[in-house]
């Protein structure tokens, strides 16, 4: 991330370099945090999430998962084989299991790493909202 500097006028008629607020349009969750007012700022108190970067993939691979859904629906439909059903039930929930991982991925990466730089209360919020996701997982 680049600042910009400005040259302005003070009151005075003398010129005096004013650092104008970065460009946030292209940030990327790699970037390194910036201090700003004593504390740190992170993507994730802009609302950037961590599956930003991959926002296009995840909702075509999403999209693909909707599509062997609608497979199921009219494979029932058309009376198909009970157990060619069940293999396409078996390969759906695998595409949603794979993506939900991706996901989870995606937010320790971010979410919680961003809370252990703040510190804190924040940290442990975060690894135990991690944990319970993770917990929902494993039911499944």
């Amino acid at each position: 991330m680049t600042t910009t500097e400005a040259r302005a006028t003070a009151p005075s008629g003398e010129a005096k370099t004013v650092q104008e607020i970065p460009d946030t349009t292209n940030t990327t969750d790699t970037q390194a945090p910036t201090e700003a007012a004593g504390g740190v700022v992170t993507d994730h108190d802009r609302g950037i999430h961590g599956y930003h970067q991959q926002k296009a993939e995840h909702l075509k691979r999403l999209r693909r998962i909707e599509g062997q859904i609608r497979g199921l629906q009219r494979m029932v439909d058309e009376d198909v084989y009970c157990i060619d059903i069940l293999t396409q039930v078996s390969a759906s929930t695998k595409a949603l299991q794979s993506f939900a991982l991706q996901l989870l991925e995606e937010h320790l990466r971010h979410c919680v790493a961003d809370a252990a730089l703040k510190g804190g209360d924040e940290i442990d919020a975060k690894v135990e909202e991690a944990t319970k996701a993770i917990g929902r997982l494993l039911r499944t």
